[in-house]
């Protein structure tokens, strides 16, 4: 097959997939509680480096709105909210007990984000005030 009809189909494709409805409704729900910050310097950083997955606030892309990738972003916001939020401070099963290691470990941000949101990188010393901070914002003997 000649890679012109390989490239009409992979076009048709694209196209088509953009009718599947799932990640183009981009809901940011009311902000229902905050956390206790320890500062506003880890509040910011926190939303600079973390909000757009752990909070009602996320800033969405124009690319979340492209299939098949607003299908993996729509599915890691949702995902990274179910598991801490801190828009919704106070409901049960929140996953703060795992911020400090998940930060301290750079699991967190995922490795993905990082090349779309630079501004997500930390240097060293910002690491460390960032992980002293959620350390004090969320307690060991809170978790």
């Amino acid at each position: 097959m000649p890679v012109s009809k390989w490239i009409l189909r992979a076009v048709l494709l694209l196209l088509a997939i953009q009718l599947v409805p799932y990640g183009r409704d981009h809901p940011n729900p009311p902000v229902t509680g905050q956390p206790s910050w320890d500062s506003e310097a880890t509040r910011d950083t926190f939303v600079r480096v973390c909000g757009d997955c752990h909070s009602n606030e996320t800033e969405w892309p124009w690319y979340s709105n492209v299939a098949p990738v607003s299908w993996l972003v729509t599915h890691d916001v949702l995902d990274g909210r179910k598991h801490l939020n801190v828009s919704e401070w106070g409901r049960p099963r929140q996953d703060a007990d795992e911020a400090v290691e998940v930060v301290q470990a750079e699991e967190m941000p995922l490795w993905f984000y990082l090349p779309l949101h630079p501004e997500a990188r930390l240097s060293p010393p910002q690491r460390a005030r960032f992980l002293e901070g959620l350390a004090r914002t969320f307690p060991a003997d809170d978790r």
